[in-house]
């Protein structure tokens, strides 16, 4: 049975309530995986241009990639509390949707720790939608980046979790 958020306990701060990194060294390192999606929305001029390979800073989808990959590995040094871990996997994926018009970005993220890797999956996406935003700005300063969220995770106390 889940534990309704009001009887949650705030891991995160300590009896004064002062924010703390929780300790994980008494857990067991276990397989872990999570999976987090996002959308960068555009002019259809401009997914055009990213499409045809047309961008003026050059490769658009290549670097955003790159860029989610290299900010997954340093998630632990943007956000406060976040632990170190060792990441095994990391996976961006960059699909053109044309429905948008725009980008379907999506990471999976995968290590054996104490702890998850919900955090790194997000990171990655963020950063990879920025990029793609600071690659194409040029074209189209009102691209929006929209629905950055998990999507699943595997592993650990809590359990599974799949998004609705």
């Amino acid at each position: 049975m889940q534990e309704s958020i009001e009887n949650k306990k705030l891991s995160h701060l300590n009896a004064a309530g002062e924010a703390q990194m929780v300790d994980v060294s008494g857990k067991t390192p276990t397989l872990r995986e999570a999976i987090a999606s996002g959308q960068v929305r555009m002019k259809v001029a401009t997914f055009e241009a990213i499409v045809g390979g047309n961008a003026p800073k050059g490769d658009v989808l290549g670097t955003a990639k790159i860029a989610g990959i290299m900010a997954a590995k340093q998630t632990a040094q943007l956000i406060p509390l976040c632990h170190p871990l060792p990441l095994h996997k990391i996976e961006v994926q960059i699909t053109p949707d044309a429905e948008l018009p725009g980008y379907q970005i999506q990471a999976t993220v995968t290590t054996k720790a104490e702890t998850g890797v919900e955090m790194e999956a997000l990171t990655a996406v963020s950063v990879a939608a920025l990029t793609l935003y600071d690659m194409a700005k040029a074209l189209d300063k009102s691209i929006q980046i929209e629905a950055i969220r998990l999507l699943s995770k595997t592993g650990g106390k809590s359990g599974n979790y799949r998004a609705d």
